[in-house]
């Protein structure tokens, strides 16, 4: 009986090591498979980023050092140093008197992984909800992980875009990039109108700021006034006030002629009810599935809007559009811009 008692318990010990060692060492699916593919996976993201941040330094014409990588990737210089002769090694960087610029292999590689980050952040731009302050750091994560199937689908689903949210150019997937023509918004003098172009997103605090100040690519803005201490703008009829520093993060593309300039920047929900308009613009700071439904709804350039009743708190508002009564939150018609059929009416009268 003991003798049974104790090969079944050798045959159960057994069957338990070779369970264990089947879930470490059983191929694809096993411990020991998975964290190698989690070990390689997180050197390769190394790698993409410190690519992606020697291909900056370049771009913003300033050195790139072992130091500076290994700030940037918040990692050691020994682990560094070893990230870097790996990178030397494959043909991806080349290293002068202690400068570290990229190889054309290395400048490649480095624009497919911006290309990927910044159609990402379109994407989430324009097809999702995610908060704009977000967008940054969830791309940060897919880069990495977009095969060049999903690539492909995302830039047909977007139209091939130029540029990102922000401003900045997307890489072609021939590693094409569109020239830039902006300049600091410091530039511009007092009275001088200008378009933002781009909004550095990068750190994530200043540009938060930005966020909030509810500055974005496509805004109209004007020099009220500026000294070495703050920049007072008129950006698409509101007034905003910003210390150098923040202001250096805001490129713009200066208005030259008059006639480009937009005058008429009263929100719809200025409208008292009874009052009728005319929009005339939609704020670029209204995207995606929002700025597909207030189309969808008809609210575009031309089209006659009518406040009808404002709810308790005035949020939302009924107005009449097309025929039909339909309720917006002020979040949604402060971007809606509209011109007062009075107004309309008076200039048509002075040009006659």
């Amino acid at each position: 009986m003991e003798t049974m008692i104790h090969s079944l318990t050798a045959l159960s010990i057994s069957i338990l090591i070779i369970g264990m060692l089947i879930i470490v060492f059983f191929p694809e699916k096993g411990i020991l498979a998975r964290w190698n593919r989690t070990r390689k996976n997180t050197e390769r993201i190394l790698i993409e980023d410190a690519l992606k941040h020697i291909y900056d330094c370049e771009y913003n014409d300033t050195d790139c050092t072992l130091h500076s990588i290994a700030g940037n990737l918040a990692i050691s210089g020994d682990r560094t140093a070893k990230l870097t002769e790996k990178l030397m090694i494959h043909g991806l960087i080349e290293s002068h008197t202690g400068y570290i610029t990229l190889t054309d292999a290395g400048r490649s590689y480095a624009l497919r992984v911006i290309r990927l980050h910044r159609l990402w952040e379109r994407y989430l731009a324009d097809q999702t909800g995610v908060d704009e302050n977000d967008w940054h750091s969830e791309a940060e994560i897919k880069e990495h992980a977009i095969s060049p199937d999903e690539e492909t689908a995302i830039a047909a689903q977007l139209g091939n875009p130029l540029t990102d949210p922000h401003g900045d150019p997307i890489p072609s997937s021939s590693g094409t990039v569109m020239k830039q023509h902006e300049t600091p918004i410091c530039k511009l003098k007092k009275g001088e109108y200008g378009r933002i172009v781009h909004i550095e997103d990068e750190p994530p605090a200043i540009y938060s700021q930005l966020v909030a100040l509810g500055l974005h690519p496509g805004m109209q803005v004007r020099i009220i006034d500026q000294n070495d201490e703050r920049l007072t703008i008129e950006a698409d009829g509101n007034e905003c006030i910003l210390a150098p520093l923040f202001a250096g993060h805001i490129h713009i593309t200066p208005i030259h002629h008059t006639k480009d300039v937009q005058h008429n920047f009263q929100p719809l929900s200025s409208l008292e009810e009874g009052e009728e308009a005319q929009v005339v613009a939609i704020s670029r700071k209204i995207r995606g599935q929002q700025r597909r439904r207030l189309m969808d709804l008809g609210l575009v350039p031309g089209t006659s809007v009518t406040a009808v009743m404002k709810s308790v708190g005035n949020d939302p508002v009924a107005y009449k559009i097309r025929g039909a009564l339909i309720a917006l939150r002020n979040s949604q018609t402060n971007g809606i811009f509209i011109e007062r059929k009075e107004e309309k009416q008076n200039e048509t009268t002075k040009s006659m």
